[in-house]
């Protein structure tokens, strides 16, 4: 009877263990096939969101052309619309939309650069540019001709759309640019439109061109033998608003801050001999509203210490922004200041949040750090900062952590 009531227990434990494994392999199954549903809906959904973004680059070359451009021989793509000139291996303008979708795009640089195929008597190439040698120990050397690729309409405007980014980089889009002028003051421009939109929430319609002119000398290295533009120009215009600005700058450094380089539309015609949103001739072309292109002129803003007045070794706020990479003492007045959400804490100098034009920054757990507190003691007074110069939130920044890296100007 016991060796009985064992086997039956034996076999209701198997039966059990059974049903067990048998519901377990069950609930595997069920979650095996929701995870195969949820990757159909996301690839589905990813499907869309591609063909919607397609829709709204058709939209946006509509759009372009509805405002009315500079000439009638261009090539259309995705997202540019470029005249291009098949003597100086470069564009007569590029037209292009900066959209508000760009507050949330995500897309980082493709670098993808290529010819442009719709360019029937041939675009620049890379070789125009520098050439490149595969070392034996499969490194590659450059050697570069002096001149940046500089981009037309710039990449960043696009990031909303990795197909809109990618075709930024074609050779079309592109310009000889030196370096002191592509990385500065012709991206505080970029930037400045960039800023626009996000503010206010409204596209802009951007023209760039190159100006080229007779006489202009060209790579000597280069295959194509593209031409140096001596000047750089961008047109926008806010039909919401009814806002335009217009920019005509040297390819050279300058020290000059943006705000005073701002030129009207009419202008730019002027120089250019080209027409400008030709479709809307209730377009605002002759005044430029510096205080809506330039919000922080308005709030509170000063200009930069004279750069000639500082000691050996100090810069203003503008000048202090263009050594990237490298340690600097920065001086200028901190206009404003805030906390982010995780604590910590950004001070600006002469411009302020959000348009602000030279940062410096504390990270919350180095607040304890200082003796004093830095908002209360430093607000509106003209202060100086030590620490390398970087880029975060798209303005030069330099970073603290004590005391000794901080202090007022008349201290030093």
């Amino acid at each position: 009877m016991m060796k009985n009531r064992i086997v039956l227990m034996i076999l209701l434990i198997g039966l059990s263990l059974m049903a067990s494994e048998s519901k377990s392999q069950s609930l595997e199954e069920r979650m095996a096939l929701k995870e195969k549903e949820k990757e159909s809906l996301l690839a589905s959904l990813e499907k869309v969101r591609l063909e919607y973004d397609d829709l709204k680059m058709e939209k946006s070359i509509v759009d372009i052309k509805s405002v009315g451009l500079p000439s009638d021989t261009y090539i259309e793509h995705s997202v540019l619309v470029i005249d291009y000139s098949a003597e100086h291996k470069q564009a007569n303008w590029v037209a292009h939309m900066i959209l508000p979708e760009i507050k949330t795009g995500k897309v980082v640089r493709t670098n993808d650069f290529r010819p442009d195929p719709k360019v029937v008597s041939g675009t620049a190439i890379t070789e125009d540019y520098f050439l490149t040698d595969t070392l034996a120990n499969g490194e590659v050397e450059y050697d570069g001709f002096g001149y940046d690729r500089g981009h037309l309409a710039p990449s960043a405007d696009f990031r909303w759309s990795r197909k809109a980014m990618s075709e930024s980089y074609l050779y079309s889009n592109i310009a000889p640019q030196t370096g002191e002028f592509n990385r500065f003051i012709w991206a505080d421009a970029e930037r400045l439109m960039r800023r626009y939109v996000v503010n206010h929430g409204v596209p802009l319609y951007v023209v760039t061109l190159p100006i080229l002119e007779e006489g202009l000398s060209y790579i000597p290295q280069s295959i194509h033998k593209v031409s140096i533009p001596k000047r750089f120009s961008k047109v926008a215009y806010d039909p919401v608003n009814n806002r335009s600005i217009g920019f005509i700058l040297d390819n050279e450094h300058t020290w000059d801050e943006l705000d005073k380089l701002a030129v009207s539309v009419d202008v730019v015609e002027k120089v250019s001999g080209y027409d400008f949103f030709s479709n809307h001739g209730h377009a605002d072309e002759v005044d430029v509203d510096l205080e809506a292109w330039f919000e922080n002129i308005a709030a509170g803003d000063v200009d930069p210490l004279p750069q000639n007045s500082l000691p050996p070794g100090y810069f203003n706020s503008v000048v202090g922004g263009k050594i990237r990479g490298r340690r600097a003492i920065v001086c200028g007045k901190m206009v404003s200041s805030r906390y982010s959400k995780k604590g910590n804490l950004w001070m600006n100098l002469d411009k302020t949040y959000p348009n602000s034009c030279f940062n410096i920054f504390v990270r919350k757990e180095n607040l304890i750090n200082f003796e004093y507190d830095l908002v209360n003691l430093y607000q509106n007074e003209l202060i100086c900062v030590e620490g390398e110069v970087n880029y975060l939130s798209d303005n030069p920044t330099i970073r603290i952590s004590d005391g000794e890296e901080v202090w007022l100007y008349e201290d030093q």
